[in-house]
């Protein structure tokens, strides 16, 4: 009796995981559709060449794709730069992909980048978004030699209560796979919510992946040498105040700023008030080129 009501519920409870599966992945799908190819159509990585100009990579952020740096990149390719920005392991593609992401491929994918690009440029700085910020982190840990770094409402400090569900999703990820998006706002112009291409909804494995970037971003923050610029939003619903303060003492660049601005929520690149974003990471980048030009 007993053996068939603990099968009964083992049936119940993965019809319903599949269901939820299900709708989720509709959920997901509904503002962003797949190409031929396997990726979203207009989240791919993006190359604005510029030959024999200094360089700058962009790393986007967690859920997200190279679509919220497009204006960035724009603006900088105008101010005279190549500009690449890939596309990041598990992101862009389908949700199933976004359950198998791993910090390991995030933090290789994003070492690789800057690598290639500071092999064939003669000057490469680095910008991260998000959880693009802290793979920056990690970058500018290990290459002492970079030049300059921005980081924009960088994902350095995970609240406490998504590090908790983090450390123990191996316990409720194979019930709950997928959850959808929460807390509040990340972009306030409607319009450029509208366009955003993020899954809308996290795995598991890709908040584990997430915890784990921001915790070796943190540990390696110390060693950040590279003249580094945060840009952090007052609203930002993803990264308090304190936070951002708090990860900001932790860099330990001899050279480091932080400029605050108000009216945007976390993903600043594309919200409202971004062209001012661009100029100050544009201005901190030509700035710190022309250093290495008039030496």
């Amino acid at each position: 009796m007993l053996l068939g009501v603990l099968v009964v519920l083992v049936v119940i409870v993965a019809a319903l995981r599949e269901r939820r599966i299900g709708a989720l992945t509709a959920l997901s799908l509904t503002r962003r559709r797949l190409g031929p190819d396997g990726f979203v159509i207009g989240g791919e990585g993006f190359t604005l060449a510029r030959e024999n100009s200094p360089a700058v990579l962009l790393l986007h952020g967690a859920g997200d794709t190279p679509q919220t740096l497009r204006y960035l990149g724009e603006y900088l390719h105008r101010r005279g730069f190549h500009v690449e920005a890939p596309l990041l392991p598990g992101h862009g593609r389908s949700v199933g992909d976004f359950r198998r992401v791993s910090a390991d491929d995030l933090t290789s994918a994003a070492r690789a980048a800057y690598v290639e690009l500071r092999d064939r440029s003669s000057w490469t700085g680095v910008i991260g978004l998000s959880m693009g910020g802290a793979l920056a982190v990690q970058v500018a840990a290990e290459f002492a030699d970079l030049p300059a770094l921005g980081l924009a409402a960088p994902y350095l400090e995970m609240p406490r209560r998504i590090e908790r569900a983090a450390r123990i999703s191996w316990l409720w990820g194979p019930f709950v796979p997928l959850v959808e998006s929460t807390e509040g706002l990340s972009i306030f112009d409607p319009v450029e919510r509208t366009r955003n291409l993020a899954y809308g909804v996290f795995t598991a494995g890709a908040l584990r992946a997430l915890y784990e970037t921001v915790r070796r971003a943190a540990a390696a923050s110390p060693r950040v040498k590279a003249p580094t610029l945060v840009i952090q939003s007052r609203e930002d619903n993803r990264i308090s105040i304190g936070a951002a303060e708090r990860a900001f003492a932790r860099l330990g660049a001899t050279e480091k700023r932080l400029e605050w601005i108000s009216g945007a929520s976390h993903v600043i690149t594309v919200d409202f008030g971004r062209e001012h974003v661009f100029e100050l990471l544009a201005s901190w980048l030509e700035q710190h080129r022309a250093a290495v030009v008039s030496r």
